[in-house]
């Protein structure tokens, strides 16, 4: 049975040789714009190619504004800073995501707390949040506390796991029930809309990744989008040294962070968003190959989109009878020239996180077991 879909895989991709996971494809204008950053010299940080990337995921997004950074991870650290959390602060999150969510709540020195995921979205779960809250917190002068702990729980970052939306009216919901900062980890999730709306524009900021592996990419990068342009305009400067803008004077006005991204890469975004439409359109339809081919796969069932989203099929998910079967796909593809992989050991299993609180991670436990991301290159010819 595996060869079979070893031998499917392979011929979806048209090649003999090996297929990875997910390549980056550069079809349109990125050596035309990455030349002009080299002959005009504006290849740092300073350069219109910066401008033109933010005005254009913001349009594309329908965010307010938005703001490069040098990665997802600095977006999403940037992110949790502006919205208030502080040292010792708890952050409702997921166990089922990268290691970044985590270290970006680490870098302030607040604590995860992981809630238990949907298996139908594989995004933190509202029912599971609700019933830890309804356990577990207590509101006074209008800040939500956890009653064990006695810390305030500040934020939730839900995470977009896979390019597949979460169930983000209801989160957005028990977060202003109960005096929560939502914001969105949507690394993953760049042309993912939830109910006709992209993802990433529910809470106040938001945090993208543009990896070399993500659906468009600039080499490595981020963004933070916002609906609120005065706190996007406060992210602007903080992310750029809080320098104070004069001629010739160096002046910084609070602390700040060198998260700029680099001229030279956000050309590199600029061309990538101009066929952003044609990879989401080419992932999807391989994506229905993928589902039409294991309806007929005995044991092994394709994850879709959950209902009412267009997900980006950033990578396309299988998932197994238990772990057992798991090893086994994933040992015969990785044999025979198909790169897969098992989703990210879960947070509270690595050792930096093992003390963190968790609500049981039931469905958590249960994906952990059964999920294969399977290769997801958009398949376009240059």
């Amino acid at each position: 049975m595996y060869k079979n879909i070893v031998d499917f895989i392979h011929q979806l991709y048209q090649t003999d040789e090996f297929v990875p996971l997910h390549a980056p494809l550069f079809i349109g204008n990125e050596k035309k714009y990455m030349n002009e950053c080299i002959d005009t010299t504006f290849v740092s940080s300073v350069g219109k190619f910066v401008d033109r990337f933010e005005e254009m995921v913001a349009a594309y997004t329908g965010a307010k504004k938005a703001v490069v950074c040098v990665s997802g991870t600095n977006a999403l650290h940037m992110a949790m800073m502006l919205v208030g959390v502080q040292r010792d602060d708890e952050v409702l999150t997921q166990a089922l995501t990268f290691i970044a969510t985590c270290n970006a709540i680490s870098y302030i020195g607040a604590h995860p707390v992981f809630i238990d995921v949907d298996r139908n979205t594989m995004g933190l779960s509202p029912d599971a949040m609700k019933a830890w809250l309804v356990k577990n917190a207590e509101i006074k002068n209008d800040q939500c506390y956890n009653k064990r702990t006695g810390r305030r729980v500040k934020a939730c970052v839900p995470m977009h796991t896979f390019g597949h939306p979460t169930k983000l009216d209801e989160l957005v919901a028990l977060c202003h029930e109960y005096h929560i900062e939502l914001v969105e980890d949507a690394a993953e999730s760049m042309g993912s809309f939830y109910k006709g709306r992209h993802t990433g524009t529910f809470g106040r900021v938001s945090a993208i990744s543009f990896n070399g592996n993500k659906t468009i990419t600039t080499g490595g990068g981020g963004m933070l989008l916002f609906q609120d342009e005065e706190l996007g305009n406060l992210a602007k400067h903080l992310t750029t040294q809080a320098k104070v803008p004069h001629r010739w004077d160096f002046v910084h006005d609070q602390i700040g962070y060198n998260y700029r991204m680099p001229n030279i890469n956000a050309a590199l975004g600029c061309a990538q968003m101009e066929n952003l439409e044609r990879y989401v359109e080419n992932k999807r339809a391989t994506a229905n190959e993928y589902n039409n081919f294991f309806a007929d796969i005995p044991n092994i069932d394709f994850f879709t989109e959950p209902i009412e989203c267009r997900s980006n099929y950033w990578l396309n998910v299988v998932l197994l009878q238990d772990r057992h079967s798991q090893q086994d796909f994933l040992a015969f593809t990785n044999d025979h020239g198909v790169m897969t992989r098992p989703v990210w050991q879960l947070m509270n299993k690595l050792d930096m996180f093992k003390h963190c609180e968790t609500d049981g991670l039931v469905n958590t436990c249960w994906l952990e077991e059964r999920v294969v991301n399977i290769p997801s290159s958009a398949r376009l010819k240059v």
